[in-house]
């Protein structure tokens, strides 16, 4: 499953259209012909240049693995849709936090993907519905700003004139004629309950979880150490929403498992099987276990793999790809991987 190319306003998967974008994605990459490294030396230069663009742009994609992370999120999420289905009040959510870099917003569209096709799958003549809204809290979000991001994503114009109650009602009354029964709302770190406007952001959200029929899923950056799960507001988040941690990944045999999940999507002529699966404690030791971080390295070294001529990954092609501050920070020094 690829998610896909932010660089395309309309896949944005914080509206509508890009949500359904994501949804509707082949769960395989497409065919790229991959012809033998003699045949591909005799091609006409524009057919080769072709054929690399493909292959840069296949693995410019951000593949997703079904970690145990994501396998947890996605049946913890589920569980919650189905318990409260009837319930009145009171309806129960989810947390997902853990540090950057830990696959906390995968794992959150993994969840809003099940829930969607389940939904399609049960109402396969249904038009009209709106399965799931995914939206970010953006930086110092005042309640306007959550409630036009909700409108945002269903496509509602929302003007100057019209004030916060006006576009939550709009709101409300959208996602329940469409039967929307999944709210997502990542970066919910960016909400301080410290401050007046924080304190009304998470008010605004309460409100919209007790009008719109739908189990509601955060996700953010350390939330369980945040002004979020403090005071009286935080202590009524935290009796209603369970908590899923996500970390970095330990040296053992899933992160073994990833390494070569990922080295068996690679489109490289020289690339020797087994050669990333050999480098598994090196890349362990220079991502720190940060799941982003070793997607970031994998998938930029096949890139200078293609564009230099080398056609294969090697300890310092990877080294060769700077990594984020965290992962730089937090990662030990790599040890050089025994040949």
């Amino acid at each position: 499953m690829t998610l896909p190319d932010t660089d395309d306003a309309g896949q944005h998967l914080t509206t509508k259209d890009g949500w359904r974008r994501f949804v509707a994605g082949d769960p395989k990459p497409p065919h790229i012909p991959a012809p033998s490294p003699k045949s591909y030396a005799k091609l006409p230069r524009e057919t080769r240049l072709k054929l690399d663009d493909l292959r840069i742009d296949h693995h410019a994609r951000l593949m997703v693995v079904a970690t145990s992370t994501v396998r947890h999120t996605v049946t913890t999420g589920r569980r919650l849709v189905m318990l409260n289905r009837h319930a009145i009040s009171a309806r129960r959510g989810l947390i997902v936090s853990g540090p950057a870099g830990t696959g906390k917003t995968i794992a959150l569209t993994q969840l809003g993907l099940a829930h969607e096709l389940n939904d399609r799958h049960v109402h396969p003549d249904a038009h009209g519905r709106i399965p799931v809204l995914y939206i970010t809290v953006p930086p110092a979000a005042t309640a306007r700003m959550i409630a036009a991001e909700f409108a945002r994503f269903l496509g509602l114009p929302v003007h100057r004139r019209l004030n916060t109650t006006d576009i939550i009602e709009a709101v409300v009354g959208i996602c329940t004629t469409a039967r929307t029964g999944l709210v997502i709302v990542d970066e919910v770190h960016n909400i301080s309950l410290t401050t007046r406007q924080g304190a009304e952001v998470s008010d605004t959200l309460k409100y919209f979880s007790e009008r719109i029929p739908a189990t509601f899923i955060y996700a953010g950056i350390d939330i369980e150490h945040s002004s979020i799960l403090s005071g009286t507001r935080g202590a009524q988040i935290a009796g209603r929403f369970t908590l899923i941690p996500t970390h970095p990944f330990p040296y053992n045999d899933e992160w073994k498992g990833l390494v070569k999940t990922m080295e068996d999507t690679l489109l490289l002529h020289h690339h020797k099987p087994g050669t990333l699966a050999g480098l598994d404690r090196y890349l362990h030791d220079r991502t720190g276990g940060m799941i982003g971080a070793l997607s970031h390295q994998i998938r930029g070294a096949a890139i200078d793999a293609i564009l230099t001529g080398t056609e294969k990954i090697t300890q310092a092609g990877l080294e060769a790809i700077p990594l984020d501050v965290t992962a730089s920070t937090q990662a030990p020094q790599p040890r050089r991987a025994t040949r």
